[in-house]
């Protein structure tokens, strides 16, 4: 779908959001009471969350194929999370904080400053891990809200897996189809499974991306297949959250937008889609 076309669907979506009266408490980044977690996408499956007096990173890139066009993702935190080490989600050197950050990179249960983090394994691609071996899905718990980042992953969720997920509150999944990544129906299978509250979709195409070396879908295709579900997407790259702000019946997607021109992120409405 052309951006041409993309923006006529943004309309369209905001038409139909005030003939159907959907509204959502969940805010712009922006001066807030109480404890909420900040989330700020940096490209791809790339994301920092902020929140509890914790910054954690995860699945920063190297700019090339799919993420050339990002910025590099090295900021300030405290952890750093990884799916693989693959080139798109798990390139770890060059932070020159001071302390440097911890590193998590492998599946198991762990205590940081006093938070459980959960690293659970998964096979990555369609052939049972033939080609690209394993994924970490973090699991964890930051400002009261349950987050699972499923990295970049293609194979089906196992029921061990979804004993160990239980109902995330929020799921960040890969959306853009490719050898390691779910296409858009198989990305809506997993959120009938999964039934998170909200949702982030990643790994989709951008126009960060290399034409010649990236093949994965763009989000439009995604969020066709869910034709029908709320769709809120934010004119910026970065939104807080608070607890009492979870849909308490079924889910809302919510759909970050990247700043290319570097300006510092707007605070024009959300768009929706019912």
């Amino acid at each position: 779908m052309k951006r041409r076309k993309f923006i006529r669907y943004l309309q369209t979506s905001l038409l139909a959001s005030i003939g159907t009266g959907l509204t959502s408490k969940l805010h712009p980044s922006q001066a807030q009471t109480g404890e909420s977690l900040t989330i700020t996408w940096l490209g791809h499956t790339c994301f920092l969350f902020e929140g509890g007096g914790t910054k954690v990173l995860v699945n920063p890139f190297r700019q090339i194929g799919c993420t050339a066009g990002y910025r590099d993702p090295k900021v300030d935190t405290d952890l750093i999370l990884i799916s693989s080490r693959l080139l798109d989600e798990g390139v770890v050197e060059g932070f020159t904080t001071n302390p440097p950050p911890l590193l998590l990179s492998e599946s198991g249960v762990y205590q940081v400053n006093g938070r459980q983090i959960q690293g659970i394994r998964t096979v990555k691609d369609r052939e049972g891990g033939r080609r690209f071996g394993t994924n970490v899905a973090w699991l964890w718990q930051q400002a009261g809200i349950k987050i699972l980042h499923l990295g970049g992953l293609a194979s089906p969720i196992g029921i061990e897996e979804r004993i160990l997920i239980g109902r995330p509150d929020l799921l960040l999944i890969p959306v853009g189809g490719g050898p390691k990544a779910y296409t858009p129906l198989e990305a809506k299978q997993v959120l009938e499974v999964l039934k998170p509250r909200i949702v982030i979709p990643t790994h989709y195409k951008t126009e960060a991306a290399d034409e010649t070396s990236c093949e994965i879908a763009p989000l439009e295709d995604f969020l066709s297949v869910m034709e029908g579900s709320p769709v809120r997407v934010i004119n910026q790259d970065r939104i807080s959250i608070a607890k009492s702000d979870l849909p308490q019946e079924g889910l809302l997607i919510e759909v970050l937008s990247y700043r290319f021109d570097q300006q510092t992120s707007s605070q024009a409405p959300p768009l929706f889609r019912g």
